[in-house]
């Protein structure tokens, strides 16, 4: 018994000890704001991969961003390559220093998101449709600023608590 306790808390510990924090960004640059990188037009390309690593989708993405002060606007058009289109728009609102809510048509709860240098972290729920089924699929996004014109998004998804698949995607400033 003695042996599994201690089994178990390094396992635990090997865990948390894997997971990045917003505090491992802190003091790095170019600093992360949205109001400044999700503004005008974006194109993305990215795969989606169910929980084995297998991808799954492809696809890109069109993207218009727009701020009228500390409310922003991001219209997200994704074209996969299977041909099903989608659109999601994002409603965008700064709440405090490096703080941020969003809403969408198909999010179940108001994103919550915040910067700490080059990164962005993001977490949400979607409806998606999964073989003619809704299910309410949790989103944890880390979104990393290479530079002023580029960033990279992975995105973890779960559903009770396992992940169920990923997302990975670059974004980049149209001239």
């Amino acid at each position: 018994m003695k042996y599994l306790m201690i089994f178990s808390l390094g396992i635990s510990a090997l865990l948390m000890g894997c997971s990045s924090t917003l505090k491992d960004y802190e003091g790095t640059s170019p600093a992360f704001k949205l109001e400044d990188f999700f503004t005008g037009n974006l194109f993305a390309y990215g795969i989606v991969q169910d929980r084995s690593g297998k991808v799954t989708r492809r696809f890109t993405a069109d993207l218009v961003g727009t701020w009228d002060g500390n409310e922003g606007v991001l219209e997200e058009d994704f074209y996969y390559a299977d041909g099903e289109q989608d659109r999601r728009v994002w409603y965008i609102t700064k709440v405090g220093e490096n703080q941020y809510t969003g809403r969408a048509e198909d999010a179940v709860v108001d994103a919550i998101g915040q910067t700490s240098g080059y990164a962005f972290n993001w977490k949400y729920v979607l409806a998606i449709e999964v073989n003619e089924r809704t299910w309410n699929i949790k989103l944890n996004d880390w979104l990393y600023l290479v530079d002023e014109n580029r960033l990279i998004n992975r995105a973890d998804m779960t559903k009770w608590g396992f992940k169920v698949g990923e997302v990975t995607l670059v974004i980049e400033k149209e001239e």
